[in-house]
């Protein structure tokens, strides 16, 4: 016993711990970053155009500062700047050499120190959106000691002006102008992830939080009506899924007082039961005497009493066997149902004015077990007499009849009254016990007696109608299925 104590103790707080999630690996710190991720994924898709823009844009402008240095040296005088005075054009530029092509010859304007090639010729006016790409990339990962030729028409010129350079104030520039945009894509992926977790813990995570809190509170105390969830009037998937939880736990919590209520109904029963079966015993023995009575009258009614303590012993023992187990399995044999309707009858407590009819034949046969097909039909006819006992009018037809026909292999019994009908609430949980009652006060234990007792036999038991004035149960038992070996030993012939 301390062993087991010591488990649970250390079990208790790892089962505590299992059902609480930590923030590291909650939805909300997930989304959060999924959040922050995507976005990050969708700036570096933006920025690839991005970045191939500032490149053609800068290549412009300083094409542009080239061009309007150009001008005023094609309008001067040849040879007008000094060697420092193009040094100083070029460097603040940041140019090797400027040329101008005018009328399809060209003209080397300024020049400082000609290199001996170039690695890239970039026409502005022709680069693509894909070029441009990839000529954006190919300079930051690449670039910063290769040498560019850029040419191209500045504004509405008709000259065509060419600007010999090195790229690594361009890939400074492009680093330069990369670095801020990954700055502002954080702070737009961080802003952007906070709207989106703030909308989506409250549309989404917040209900899903509390209908979580809500089942792991309804599985502590389940038979606590303050348990259940209070779903929120929301037309959407959360706001359906929140009452179907509320339903289900107002169900499964008056399914589990039920059972208690039956648990507990049950153990009253069979300590009943023990001692009725005490008192019916004495009963039976003194019963015994009666037949040595010679009274004509007691002769007739002895049998029937007898009987009748029989049965009432036998239920007693039954009940405290299905208080260990269930209800035994059925000892079927072929029964003169006439009979057994009878002996029903006789054990009905019929007040004056309600007709009794037993409208089966005579040699009708049923494949069932006796005493549970005598429970079965005791039950239907009861519920059929105290339903016809609230008629207090005269005029009124009180009428109990029971049939019965054969379909091949399957028989049928009806049991029919002229009663008022069953309520709507009772046909909806007819065969559920404490639940399927048509009187107040009753139980529903009848029917759903009759109904496991039938199952049993592979058979059904179902309310054909019911209506004022009329209510039918039908009770289908199918024949036993007949073993290969028995047919064929019924078949030889005798020598």
């Amino acid at each position: 016993m301390s062993e087991a104590l010591a488990t649970d103790e250390k079990a208790g707080p790892a089962t505590t711990a299992a059902r609480t999630v930590p923030l590291s690996r909650g939805l909300s710190t997930k989304l959060l970053l999924l959040t922050i991720v995507f976005v990050l994924l969708a700036e570096v898709l933006i920025f690839l155009p991005w970045i191939a823009s500032y490149r053609l844009s800068w290549l412009k402008e300083r094409l542009g500062t080239a061009a309007a240095v150009s001008v005023v040296l094609v309008q001067g005088e040849p040879n007008s700047l000094s060697r420092t005075a193009q040094n100083d054009v070029l460097m603040a530029i940041g140019a090797k050499a400027i040329a101008v092509r005018d009328g399809g010859v060209s003209r080397l304007l300024v020049v400082s120190d000609m290199p001996p090639h170039v690695d890239e010729h970039i026409d502005i006016a022709s680069v693509g959106l894909v070029e441009g790409m990839r000529g954006a990339l190919d300079t930051l990962f690449f670039g910063g000691n290769r040498m560019l030729r850029v040419f191209g028409p500045v504004g509405e010129s008709d000259k065509e002006f060419e600007l010999i350079m090195p790229d690594y104030a361009l890939r400074n520039a492009m680093l330069i102008y990369s670095r801020n945009v990954a700055f502002v894509s954080l702070l737009i992926s961080l802003f952007t992830a906070m709207l989106v977790y703030a909308a989506i813990d409250l549309i989404m995570i917040g209900p899903i939080r509390t209908m979580t809190r809500s089942m792991l509170s309804f599985s502590e105390a389940p038979d606590d009506p303050g348990r259940i969830i209070r779903p929120a009037a929301r037309a959407d998937e959360i706001g359906v899924a929140e009452r179907e939880l509320s339903q289900m736990q107002e169900r499964l919590q008056k399914m589990l007082t039920e059972q208690k209520h039956l648990a507990d109904l049950g153990l009253a029963v069979s300590k009943i039961n023990h001692d009725m079966r005490n008192i019916l015993a004495s009963a039976q023995l003194i019963s015994d005497r009666l037949r040595q009575v010679k009274d004509p009258t007691v002769q007739a009614f002895a049998p029937k009493l007898l009987r009748a303590l029989d049965r009432a012993v036998s239920y007693s023992e039954g009940v405290l066997a299905y208080g260990r187990t269930q209800e035994p399995p059925p000892s079927r044999r072929r029964l003169r149902l006439r009979q057994l309707v009878e002996d029903v009858h006789g054990l009905l407590d019929i007040e004056e004015g309600i007709e009794f009819v037993n409208a089966v034949e005579l040699a009708f046969e049923v494949d069932a077990d006796s005493d549970q097909l005598f429970r079965v039909l005791t039950n239907l006819c009861r519920n059929a007499v105290q339903a016809m006992a609230a008629d207090t009018e005269g005029a009124v037809v009180r009428r109990l009849a029971v049939s019965a026909e054969r379909m091949g292999s399957v028989s049928r019994i009806t049991v029919t009254d002229t009663g008022p009908g069953l309520p709507p609430k009772a046909r909806e949980n007819l065969f559920a016990a404490f639940r399927g009652s048509a009187r107040s006060g009753g139980t529903g234990l009848g029917l759903a007696i009759a109904y496991e007792l039938i199952r049993a036999h592979g058979g059904t038991v179902e309310l054909v109608e019911s209506i004022g004035g009329r209510t039918t149960f039908a009770v289908t038992i199918p024949d036993q299925p007949v073993r290969l070996d028995q047919a064929r030993g019924s078949l030889r012939r005798p020598a």
